[in-house]
């Protein structure tokens, strides 16, 4: 018996929890997927797989409802999969440790992956049923979302009937996300010769952070472990010479890095300057973080002495004087929309080798040219420093559509049941609807879903009571004619 099996809706959550024991994080999808077409085949639905593991599963409408307009219900596979760094888990092969704490479920020291299994739980729990009356049903499942949209990108969906999308990639109850921001990513790359440092070594770690999803959650301005650590080195270098063996911070580009781990070199007699360093740091920074993010530490723990491969002398002035002066978070609020965030960077990646530097950026706008200016800005610095810059998975923003029958229709149910109208919103945070919008002629989309908390972190949650109820308005809208 499952840890979820006793709550409602029991298929829901029985689905939720089978695809919690599947690892499915970005770039490892092949068993999740492979799972959605076996699904799909033991139950004689149509089901189309392709060469990206895409899945697209067919049931074809209840009896009364062959003339009523085919639905698609589109989320996807992959999950931002993030453990704590004193977990020893391997997330491309072990399953999450799935517990329940009052309203919420959350994983073990790990993400949850509710964005966007959550999702693919309600699909496969209509798709399973015989008791639910709903028009065609075209359920399509994306590959890697969370990492540049892949599969939306690459899917072909020529075959389907429907121009009406339910995508079920929202994180909180009672609004429908009817627009959203355009982005990519841009990676920050230099290359230098690698040096020789005999010395004391230290690992300096800077950690405690919330963390957070760079769309949902980078006007909070919680502390980047990257950028801080960009911060230190630079203050470091002013006042001691020492070498930089390596960095390593964050997981994803579209994650606010949470942690931090740096490994330096240095002469024994700048061991005093370099401790009393980290500590005025961290006292600075625990002022500056005191109300949005204050489990924040640095530390410093030698590792003996030793001789290293290391960055040095101006190739480290260069590094740091690069890492210091790139752009991230927040850089413009809408002028249309109180309070949503128009354009925005987030560091979610930082490698330094002792040959090698990368930067890994989230780039968002809902404004293009907007959104390109500040690519050309990360461009801009990244050749002052003699580096060059690498862009991938540029995708385009989700227009507001004036006319939208089904955001009409849902916003009418909504008050129906509930008593009150829904929220009708722009959201910064990159949704798949602006490529399908591409591939599917006068597409008709909202998104929504139940609400979640910290995702994209190994705080995230799931209410149980709100899944619930966005499951009941799902079943309600399909049954629901017209």
């Amino acid at each position: 018996m499952g840890v979820l099996s006793e709550l409602q809706p029991k298929k829901v959550f029985e689905y939720f929890e089978e695809i919690c024991n599947i690892p499915h994080g970005s770039g490892n999808v092949e068993q999740i997927s492979d799972y959605l077409v076996k699904f799909a085949k033991d139950r004689n639905l149509e089901v189309i797989q392709d060469e990206f593991k895409n899945v697209i599963i067919i049931r074809e409408a209840t009896p009364g409802f062959e003339n009523e307009p085919a639905v698609i219900i589109q989320g996807h596979m992959d999950m931002v999969a993030v453990h704590k760094p004193e977990l020893c888990i391997d997330m491309t092969k072990e399953p999450l440790k799935v517990g329940i704490d009052g309203d919420n479920i959350y994983a073990e020291g790990t993400s949850l992956g509710g964005d966007d299994g959550i999702a693919v739980a309600y699909a496969l729990a209509i798709l399973d049923s015989n008791e639910l009356s709903h028009p065609r049903l075209e359920v399509v499942i994306t590959v890697d979302e969370e990492v540049g949209m892949d599969g939306a990108r690459g899917i072909d969906l020529s075959m389907l009937k429907g121009n009406r999308l339910l995508n079920l990639d929202s994180e909180e109850e009672g609004i429908f996300w009817v627009s959203c921001a355009g982005g990519g990513r841009i990676g920050s790359i230099l290359e230098y010769e690698a040096s020789e440092m005999a010395g004391v070594v230290y690992q300096l770690t800077i950690s405690g952070l919330t963390g957070g999803h760079s769309g949902a959650e980078i006007h909070k301005e919680r502390g980047n472990s990257n950028i801080l650590c960009g911060r230190f080195l630079w203050k470091l270098a002013s006042k001691v010479s020492f070498g930089l063996i390596s960095t390593k911070g964050g997981v994803a580009d579209n994650a606010i890095c949470r942690e931090t781990i740096a490994e330096i070199v240095l002469n024994k007699e700048d061991v005093f300057a370099f401790t009393e360093a980290v500590k005025a740091f961290e006292a600075e920074i625990k002022v500056e973080l005191a109300t949005k993010d204050s489990g924040v530490y640095v530390k410093a723990e030698a590792l003996g002495t030793d001789t290293k491969k290391c960055v040095c002398g101006e190739s480290l002035k260069r590094v740091c004087a690069l890492l210091y002066s790139l752009p991230n978070g927040v850089q413009a609020m809408s002028a249309d929309i109180a309070g949503l965030v128009e354009t925005s960077l987030n560091m979610g990646i930082l490698e330094i080798t002792p040959e090698k530097f990368l930067a890994e950026f989230a780039v968002r706008s809902s404004v293009e040219s907007a959104k390109y200016a500040l690519v050309d800005k990360v461009k801009a610095v990244t050749a002052l420093a003699g580096g060059y810059t690498e862009e991938t998975g540029d995708y385009p923003g989700w227009a507001y559509r004036v006319d939208s029958p089904l955001r009409d229709k849902m916003a009418a149910l909504y008050e129906e049941m509930y008593g009150e109208k829904p929220q009708i919103a722009a959201i910064h945070a990159g949704l798949e609807c602006g490529l399908l919008a591409g591939k599917i002629d006068d597409l008709d989309c909202v998104s929504f879903g139940p609400n979640m908390k910290d995702i994209h972190t190994t705080e995230e949650t799931l209410s149980i009571s709100s899944t619930r109820r966005v499951w009941e308005f799902l079943v309600q809208l399909l049954a629901k004619r017209g």
